[in-house]
């Protein structure tokens, strides 16, 4: 017996373009071990499988994979499969629609608007299901930037410096000066591993941003690394965005406010992604986050496993 999968690209309105993902429906039967090697196959960076939730207050479960292990929360999948079930059920419409899920992730349930467009690519958004939180570490400048081929004075831009966070996935966000600069890293998977912190039970991988972009309309230009969770270089990247608010608050000492911040990724891999980040600033803390993009379907077909 068959089970039906879809591919979209996610964080992009274009095909081929974005952050591919596969989506597996109706998963309820596989083993973690199955998932796993299912995973394995597609060779994504990451894959979501669906399945019926055991909690009435959620709408699905989700299952994320990388290659080589589980996640417990992704952007891109999330995204990705809050599109995937909307356009599922209702898809034949023809007129837009705005759709309300509930998520079950292992980080926790995640909230998520759909709004079905007949004539365009769907769009999604969810909640952030923990704030970012700034974890302890020190580092040394020179040996990151030898583990970019950078030199040392390439790092940073205004006060913002390298620093350590996660929302759910741990990250090391690294300024760069500027978008030439994030173009010329070549990243070292080996020595990023010799320097990089562990938090939450992994290997914290690379987030690197500058200011601006190549689009007028991005406030930030990024690019991500993850050799520990088997992903050479990832398009687009939602959980290290969730990671990047904490120093985009911190560093730049938003106002209170609603601030809609648009961040690009994927350039250089020829994939360019745009995710939609908005955090709502009250007290001088971050109230609400939330990080969205579109998504469109690419391929579609069955697993005979």
């Amino acid at each position: 017996m068959g089970r039906r999968y879809a591919i979209y690209d996610v964080f992009t309105e274009k095909h081929l373009a974005g952050n591919p993902l596969a989506v597996v429906f109706e998963a309820e039967d596989l083993s973690d071990v199955a998932m796993q090697a299912i995973a394995q196959e597609f060779n994504l960076s990451e894959t979501v499988f669906i399945q019926r939730s055991g909690s009435a207050a959620y709408s699905v479960r989700l299952r994320i994979f990388t290659p080589w292990h589980e996640l417990p929360f992704a952007g891109h999948p999330t995204v990705g499969a809050a599109v995937a079930i909307a356009e599922s059920l209702y898809g034949g419409s023809e007129k837009p629609l705005d759709l309300m899920q509930v998520l079950e992730e292992k980080v926790g349930p995640v909230r998520a608007a759909v709004r079905l467009n007949p004539r365009g690519a769907t769009f999604a958004e969810f909640d952030l299901p923990r704030k970012p939180s700034r974890l302890d570490a020190r580092f040394d400048k020179q040996a990151i930037a030898d583990a970019l081929s950078l030199k040392a004075t390439q790092i940073g831009f205004e006060n913002h410096v390298i620093s350590f966070w996660s929302a759910g996935v741990p990250f090391v966000t690294v300024p760069l000066h500027d978008v030439g600069a994030v173009a010329a890293v070549e990243f070292d998977p080996q020595r990023w591993e010799q320097l990089a912190p562990l938090a939450e039970g992994r290997l914290a991988a690379a987030y690197l941003y500058c200011r601006g972009g190549i689009n007028h309309m991005a406030r930030f230009h990024a690019r991500m690394f993850a050799p520990e969770m088997g992903i050479t270089e990832d398009p687009a990247t939602g959980a290290a965005v969730a990671a990047l608010s904490g120093a985009i608050h911190l560093f730049d000492k938003l106002v209170d406010g609603h601030h809609p911040i648009l961040i690009e990724q994927g350039v250089e891999m020829g994939r360019p992604s745009f995710i939609h980040l908005h955090l709502d600033i009250a007290g001088g803390k971050i109230a609400t986050a939330r990080i969205g993009g579109h998504a469109v379907k690419i391929a579609e077909g069955e697993l005979v496993v």
